[in-house]
């Protein structure tokens, strides 16, 4: 098999392991796509569940991105690396055992993000934490952390920048509902919680 198929292939598997999932059904009995804003990602289990939670879901996320990366890497090199970087995000988004019901890929995407290029990594995600700190919304933060990682990209080579291109086009696409309530005003900030009935 193409070393970049298999890169993609386990990377999209790998992506599929949901840990927001794992850990809404262990410690609360609850499937966290059911509460909240629905998502299956790390902002949902801090309002639904609480800090400890939200801290393994980013950690077991941003885990298996970097994961993909250094397996990609020693299947095929940089470009499979690359590849795996992009399709383990694809995975967590849409995993095919939640019937393709999973997060917006934020904590996948930066895992990867330093696995490839760290340095370039640590200025995107220092970005995204000042700006949830000064307006206290997660998911502008989050927006605005990884859409400047293909500034500090450009100069990487084409293909780090045709991928930090696709990383924050899905992040966009994830964070389309976000973005419009952004826009009106009516995102929750970071702190408002949701009850678990």
């Amino acid at each position: 098999m193409n070393n970049y198929l298999l890169s993609a292939l386990i990377s999209y598997f790998l992506g599929n392991f949901s840990t927001s999932y794992v850990i809404g059904k262990t410690m609360a009995k609850i499937d966290i796509r059911q509460y909240g804003s629905g998502n299956a990602g790390t902002t949902n289990v801090l309002r639904t569940l609480g800090k400890k939670a939200a801290l393994l879901t980013f950690l077991g996320d941003g885990l298996k991105g970097a994961l993909a990366v250094l397996i990609g890497f020693k299947i095929g090199g940089n470009n499979a690396a690359l590849i795996s970087a992009l399709f383990v995000v694809l995975g967590h988004n849409w995993p095919i055992v939640l019937k393709f019901k999973g997060g917006k890929g934020v904590a996948t995407t930066l895992g990867s993000m330093v696995a490839i290029y760290p340095l370039q990594a640590i200025f995107s995600i220092l970005l995204g934490i000042i700006i949830i700190y000064k307006s206290r919304y997660v998911s502008l933060g989050s927006i605005l952390g990884i859409c400047s990682f293909p500034f500090f990209m450009f100069f990487k080579g084409k293909n780090e920048f045709i991928l930090s291109l696709a990383l924050m086009f899905l992040i966009l696409f994830t964070h389309r509902a976000n973005i419009k309530r952004l826009i009106n005003k009516t995102e929750r900030k970071i702190g408002q919680k949701v009850e678990i009935r």
